[in-house]
Parts: structure tokens; sequence; C-alpha cells
């Protein structure tokens, strides 16, 4: 009995997901368009693109410094339980770093503050929600409130809260009303008597009740506002340190593990806490550079924070540092 003559033979299933992918991909059709021209339905061209990237006949590129952020913010959010993270490509130079996770926060805050949602926004101090107030897009929102959720310094600065809250409420056309307290009292027994005030309680659980909040994180070094012009005078920096501290959030100074450090500062913030944070809707934790790395990786370890911004190098070191 004759054998059939061994022929090449053409695969029609992967001929026809090259003839999809190819006018898709490279003529620029719609899939509309190449279900006509290949005399089939839209169905089966989605379902043929999906295969023919499956099967690695499509391989996408980017030839783009955004790609490996792309790959950090999915690690981020996976590790960390993350709603989003915003990841910018660090800078040149590492002094750059704050201007640009200020940036990439600012283009956040647009996108967050562009939601009719939010009625109610938190804003802290420092100089990356500062630099981001540069960068919020332009946004008529007149039925928003912009509140200062910190306690101000006693030394005047452009970074302090009321600065900084009055400006982001200025650019969107929104209300906004201060927390005009300062951010440590002179001792515990202080700092409850001003709580119990009607007029700061108020506040307290107005700021309790926002949508939204956008914070920063200090480290414990000079580079630090909060270390260099916040601390009271009674309490150093150095002291802290040898206790374990690794920087601070909204004013309760925190060691390695997110948990507040067992110094009486803690007891002496005027404001909201830890718990409080767990509670408000989208808490935008916004920090970059090597030197913060400690703290930003024992915030995310609590799981309060539900969207991260901070630049490339910090969030491979934040990633690298977990076990």
């Amino acid at each position: 009995m004759a054998r059939a003559p061994k022929l090449p033979r053409v695969d029609a299933e992967e001929r026809f997901l090259a003839q999809v992918a190819w006018a898709y991909y490279t003529e620029g059709m719609t899939q509309e368009e190449v279900a006509g021209k290949l005399s089939t339905t839209r169905l089966r061209v989605n379902k043929a693109l999906a295969e023919a990237r499956r099967r690695g006949l499509v391989r996408f590129t980017f030839n783009t410094a955004f790609a490996a952020c792309f790959d950090l913010e999915a690690a981020l959010a996976a590790r960390f339980g993350l709603t989003k993270a915003y990841v910018a490509p660090s800078p040149a130079d590492p002094r750059d770093v704050q201007m640009i996770v200020g940036a990439a926060l600012g283009h956040v805050l647009t996108e967050v503050l562009a939601d009719p949602a939010v009625k109610l926004f938190g804003m802290s101090w420092g100089n990356t929600l500062n630099l981001a107030t540069r960068f919020v897009g332009a946004i008529e929102r007149p039925d928003l409130e912009v509140i200062s959720v910190m306690g101000g310094l006693t030394k005047g600065s452009d970074l302090n809260s009321f600065e900084i809250t009055t400006r982001l409420a200025d650019l969107l056309g929104a209300q906004h009303s201060y927390f005009t307290a300062p951010l440590y009292a002179g001792s515990p027994e202080t700092r409850d008597t001003i709580m119990e005030l009607d007029v700061f309680r108020q506040v307290i659980e107005k700021i309790r009740a926002v949508d939204a909040i956008a914070m920063a994180a200090g480290d414990l070094s000079k580079r630090s506002l909060l270390m260099r012009d916040g601390l009271p005078s009674d309490v150093r920096m150095e002291e802290l340190v040898a206790m374990g501290a690794v920087g601070d959030v909204l004013g309760t100074v925190l060691d390695a593990q997110g948990h507040p450090l067992a110094h009486p500062i803690n007891d002496r913030v005027i404001g909201i806490g830890l718990p409080d944070l767990a509670r408000i809707p989208n808490v935008i934790l916004a920090a970059g550079g090597l030197h913060k790395v400690a703290i930003v990786r024992a915030l995310l370890g609590l799981g309060l924070v539900n969207t991260f911004v901070t630049d490339e190098a910090t969030a491979r070191a934040v990633l690298d540092a977990m076990p």
C-alpha cells in the first residue's frame, strides 16, 4: 500500500491568528474592520487576538522609561494590598527626587479630586505635598472642601499646613478649613485638654470623615521638616533614633515595625492617629528617596495605605528590603 507523500502542512489556525494580529496591530484596523476583511465575526477576532498573545505570536516591547515602573507598581500593589501604586522614573540627580514624586502626586491628586464623590479632602504638609500643588490640573470644584489634617509648626514656613491647604483650595476653586492647633502639646495632659475643647473636637471629627487624605512620611534626619523645625524643644532627634524610631507620619513617630514609639512625644500629638487612617477610604502616601525606605516600609506594612506614590529607586529598595 503506497504511503501518502510527506508534504509541508500549513497550520490553518496559526495562519488565521497571524492574519488577525497583523491586520489589527500592524495595519491599525479596528476589530470590526478585521472581521470584515477576513469574513468572520468580531467575537472570533477578539478571541484570536487573545490567543495570539497567549501563544507568544505577538509580543510587546515598551521602549520607555516607564516600563520598569509598571512592573514595580504591580509588585507594590500585590505585596502591600494597595488599590493603586504610582511609580515615577527616578531622576539622574537624587536631589530631584522630591520634585519627581511631588509631580507624580500632583497627577494622582488631579484624578482623585476630579471625582465628584470626593467632597471632603484632607491635606497634610511637607515639601513633597507643597510641590504637588504645582502639578495639580485645573479643576473647578466649588463643592469640595480641603481641610488641613495636622497641627502647624511654631516656626513660619511656606510648607506649613495652612499655606498648602489654601494653595490647593485656590487651585480648585474649593472651600478650605484649617486645623489651628500646634502639632504637639506641652504635655499629654495639655493635649487631652485641647482635644476635648469643642472647637478642636469638631475639627478632629471632620478630619476623620474625609473621603481621601494625602500625607507624607518623614525620616529621622535633618532633611525632615519635622525633625528640623517641628520637634518640641525638650525632645531631641537623637534620643528618638536611639529608641529605634525610623520616621513619622502625621506627627506620630514610628519604629521599623510601624508601631508608635514608646516615647512621650506620641502622647502629645494633637490630631488624628493611625487607627483613624483605617477608616478613611483613600489614604494617599507620597514619599521618595532612599533615606525614607525604612519609614515607608513600616507604613506600608500596616496595611493602612491605599495609594502609594514614589520613585523607581525607592520602590525597588522597599521591595528588596522585604523578607
